[in-house]
C-alpha cells in the first residue's frame, strides 16, 4: 500500500488535533506536517511537497482559496477543503467536483472524501484536479474578494438562531442568544459563558459562529466569541496587544488579525 503524505492546515489548534485522530485510523497515511495559517502552507506545500492537503476555507490574512492562488492550481497537491459554512463554498465544490468536509462532520464523510483523493491520486488525476481547481478560483473571486491580506468575515446564513438547547444533567434546556456573555472552545466543544452559569455544546466553535447573528457576536480569537453587546472596554495593552473587557469583568485576548475587524465591527454596533 502506498504512503500518502497529508499536510493539515488549520487555524485552530483543536481542529487540528482532530484531523489528526482521523488519518490515525488509516495506516497508509502519514501526516508530514501541520500549519496554522496559509503563509505557512504555502511554503509547506513547497518544501514538503505533501500528495494531499487538507486545507481550510476561512483563515484570517491568507484562507484557503489563497493558498491555492499562491501556490497556483497546476501546481497543487490534491485537496480536501474544509469549511464552517455551507453556503457558497458548499455550491462552489459540488459545481466543480471538488473534494470537501463541512465542520463538524462525522468518521463516514470523511472516510469518504479521504478514499475518493486515494483514487484519483492513484488514477493520475493532476492535470484535471488543477483544471477544476483554477474553475473554482476564478469563480470564488468575486464572493471572498481579491484582497488576500484582509481578515475574511464568515458568510452567515439568511437566519440566525435565538436561541440554543444545551444539557444540564438529565434536562435540554433553551439559553436565550442574547443573553450569552461570550463562547470559548473546548475540544470538539463550546462553553457558553451566560452571567455565573455555563454550559457545554456539542459543536465545533466555528460551526457555531455560522449560526450566530453577525451584527451581535463578533469572533476575536481562534477560540473565543464574544458578544458585542457585553464589550464594556477595550484595553490597548501595547501597539500589537488588544484586551476585551466585558460587563462582567472577564477579561479576553483579542489576537492582531481580527482586531480590525472588531472595531468595524463595534463602530457599526455604536
Amino acid at each position: 500500500m502506498a504512503e500518502l503524505s497529508v499536510l493539515l492546515v488549520d487555524d485552530e489548534p483543536l481542529a487540528r488535533r482532530g484531523l489528526r485522530q482521523a488519518l490515525s485510523r488509516h495506516a497508509d497515511v502519514t501526516v508530514c506536517g501541520e500549519c496554522r495559517d496559509g503563509r505557512e502552507a504555502v511554503s509547506a506545500i513547497h518544501s514538503l511537497r505533501p500528495r494531499l492537503v487538507l486545507l481550510d476555507v476561512q483563515m484570517p490574512e491568507l484562507d484557503g482559496f489563497g493558498v491555492v492562488r499562491e501556490v497556483g492550481a497546476a501546481m497543487m497537491p490534491a485537496v480536501i477543503f474544509i469549511t464552517a459554512y455551507d453556503t457558497f463554498a458548499v455550491r462552489a465544490f459540488d459545481m466543480h467536483a471538488v473534494d470537501y468536509l463541512v465542520k463538524p462532520f462525522a468518521e463516514e464523510r470523511f472516510d469518504e472524501a479521504l478514499n475518493r483523493a486515494r483514487q484519483r491520486l492513484r488514477q493520475g488525476e493532476a492535470v484535471e484536479l488543477g483544471r477544476k481547481l483554477a474553475a473554482l478560483l476564478a469563480d470564488a473571486a468575486p464572493a471572498q474578494g481579491t484582497a488576500a491580506t484582509a481578515p475574511l468575515e464568515p458568510v452567515r446564513p439568511d437566519e440566525s438562531v435565538d436561541r440554543l438547547l444545551v444539557k444540564v444533567g438529565t434536562r435540554s434546556v433553551l439559553v436565550p442568544v442574547a443573553d450569552i456573555d461570550w463562547i470559548g472552545a473546548d475540544d470538539y466543544c463550546v462553553t457558553l459563558h451566560v452571567g455565573e452559569r455555563e454550559h457545554v455544546l456539542r459543536e465545533s466553535l466555528a460551526a457555531l459562529e455560522s449560526r450566530l447573528d453577525a451584527e451581535r457576536f463578533v469572533r476575536i480569537h481562534r477560540s473565543a466569541i464574544v458578544n458585542v453587546e457585553r464589550i464594556r472596554e477595550l484595553h490597548h495593552d501595547s501597539p500589537t496587544e488588544m484586551v476585551v473587557v466585558l460587563s462582567t469583568g472577564q477579561r479576553l485576548r483579542v489576537s492582531r488579525g481580527r482586531k480590525d475587524v472588531l472595531e468595524r465591527r463595534l463602530g457599526r454596533a455604536r
